[in-house]
């Protein structure tokens, strides 16, 4: 008997594969990634999946999902959790494709470390059994860490697994979870987290920015978001700040032939971003921003080079530092302005 597991990496999904490899069922692991995902900011691969199957000793397949799920954030036909966290859609789309994996390799159920009232948009019953419906699965996906408290799957119930041995964990403590860990030996694993960067608030709200003055944005818009501050300019543009020499390099690589590359002259400063269609008065204000987080030494006239991704010129300008009362109103952050 052979079973494709969903693994995150999270303790859930570790535990959910353990106690089905102990039914004597063969398992292969399915991770999803995303540019979303906070265990993969410059990788192609989850660290925590990689560790995780190592320890379980079972196989593992990677699949991106970015594409996809992109356009599921542009519209959710579920809608949004507490923040911009599409998870009913995003949780179907990820079941599709594992469903789609699972009759291309032979296998006959799912697995997943969800637990009952866990989270609270996509792991109630109502939202399991919509998922199960959507995804062209009902009955195939088990849930070992709540199955005693689910209807029994057909797996159940065809007795290819053992339903006595599954488990009746609900709730939000993590308590069951880690003292069955305990009990495995696993102690290799992630502190509990969603793992998505659609339900982190601080950045949700670079997001939202972002569907609402680029509804057509594109994947390095959304890299972007990742990277240094950020000040809308106007409905057009914006400009992204690096804040140490990391994110200078992180931009570089992030800019598109239609940014607007800026750098202070004669001092030591940020590189900035300016994306959009930037009017002068953009571009001064931009300037100004650059100068703000220059070490200029007090100056107040400072000289700002334009550039292309090429390095080739595009002008220059000469600035005094942009107050920081004058950039509260227009950084994109959930963080209160400084008085």
């Amino acid at each position: 008997m052979r079973a494709v597991a969903l693994l995150s990496g999270g303790l859930d999904s570790i535990l959910a594969v353990r106690l089905i490899l102990d039914q004597g069922v063969e398992v292969e692991a399915l991770n999803f990634l995303s540019v979303f995902c906070t265990c993969t900011p410059r990788s192609s691969s989850c660290s925590a999946a990689k560790s995780a199957v190592r320890q379980l000793g079972v196989d593992l397949k990677v699949t991106n999902t970015t594409d996809e799920f992109l356009e599921i954030v542009k519209r959710p036909k579920h809608g949004y959790g507490r923040n911009l966290n599409p998870c009913l859609d995003c949780r179907i789309m990820m079941f599709r494709r594992a469903g789609e994996h699972m009759r291309k390799t032979g296998a006959s159920f799912l697995v997943t470390g969800e637990v009952l009232g866990e989270r609270p948009m996509s792991q109630r019953r109502d939202a399991m059994r919509i998922i199960e419906k959507e995804a062209g699965l009902d009955g195939l996906i088990v849930r070992p860490l709540s199955a005693a408290l689910l209807e029994p799957s057909i797996p159940e119930k065809e007795g290819w697994i053992d339903r006595s041995k599954l488990l009746a964990i609900a709730g939000r403590s993590r308590k069951p979870q880690i003292a069955l860990a305990k009990s495995y030996s696993i102690n290799d694993y992630p502190c509990p987290a969603g793992g998505c960067l659609l339900t982190v608030p601080s950045f949700t709200e670079r997001m939202r920015d972002l569907m609402r003055f680029t509804p057509d944005f594109c994947l390095s818009d959304v890299r972007l978001l990742k990277v240094g501050r950020h000040f809308r300019l106007s409905d057009s543009a914006k400009a992204v700040v690096a804040r140490n020499d990391v994110e200078n390099d992180q931009l570089l690589e992030l800019t598109t032939d239609d940014d607007v590359l800026m750098e202070t002259a004669d001092f030591t400063g940020p590189l900035t971003v300016v994306r959009g269609e930037a009017g002068d008065e953009d571009l001064l204000f931009s300037a100004a921003i650059t100068a703000r987080y220059s070490k200029t030494n007090g100056r107040d006239d400072v000289r700002v080079v334009l550039t292309s991704k090429d390095g080739s010129p595009r002008g220059e300008l000469r600035v005094s530092p942009a107050e920081d009362a004058g950039l509260a109103g227009v950084m994109i952050t959930l963080a209160p302005p400084k008085r």
